[in-house]
């Protein structure tokens, strides 16, 4: 098995491994368990599993430092495509990691606060709740930030994929195409809280764009020849 092959694969693993823990991490971790804008269910549901909350929270850094992992894999695999560009990429995805990362503060916060330890007996049930929200709230914010970075990062790889000789065309431009979409869900986010339209498009084509980029670098075959340096248009 060549080098190009080994790095591909190595791509598609980290790809699919990461996008089901990721899943993982928002069953056990938030789905069922966040009910924005009811402070008091919310914490009764933490506290009804808190040892799975905190579970979720470590399986979803662990998620972050794989989408890491995998945009260095398809880095080193689409770098000698355009270097400048596949860089490109890499940062934005970097980026986007650092800040998940960083809102992941605020969510494990939310469980401390409502964890009943001593120097918080001065505030109020009432008071604890409405903190633990807050501090919900500004993951969700930075979480939603993050996708100011996760999408953009798809137009390079996109065009990339597009450009690489070695992966399917429609596949780039698939992979584009979901950046548009992703971009436009966290401009939604922010700007048009009530219109959530743009996600039932965006969700289902991500998935279609993600888990078929991971798979095609999984099982597909490759020309035994390395990609060429293509020029940017």
């Amino acid at each position: 098995m060549d080098t190009l092959t080994k790095t591909a694969r190595t791509a598609g693993a980290l790809y699919l491994v990461y996008v089901i823990v990721q899943i993982v991490a928002d069953v056990i971790g938030r789905s069922g368990t966040i009910v924005y804008g009811d402070a008091a269910t919310t914490a009764a549901n933490i506290a009804a599993s808190a040892g799975l909350f905190k579970v979720g929270f470590v399986i979803d850094l662990i998620a972050a430092a794989l989408f890491l992992l995998t945009a260095w894999a398809l880095y080193r695999l689409l770098k000698p495509v355009n270097p400048d560009v596949a860089l490109l990429f890499l940062l934005l995805n970097l980026t986007g990691v650092a800040i998940q990362c960083a809102s992941d503060i605020f969510l494990i916060s939310s469980s401390v606060v409502l964890s009943g330890v001593d120097f918080l007996k001065p505030y109020g049930a009432d008071q604890l709740q409405a903190l633990a929200m807050a501090f919900l709230y500004l993951y969700h914010n930075g979480y939603e930030i993050a996708q100011f970075f996760y999408g953009p990062w798809l137009l390079p790889l996109g065009y990339l994929i597009y450009k690489s000789g070695f992966l399917p065309k429609a596949l780039g431009i698939l992979v584009m195409v979901h950046c548009c979409t992703w971009s436009a869900t966290a401009l939604q986010f922010f700007l048009f809280p009530g219109f959530t339209a743009i996600t039932y498009v965006s969700w289902p084509l991500g998935f279609a764009a993600e888990v078929g980029l991971s798979l095609t670098l999984l099982f597909m075959g490759f020309r035994a020849r390395q990609p060429q340096r293509a020029a940017i248009a």
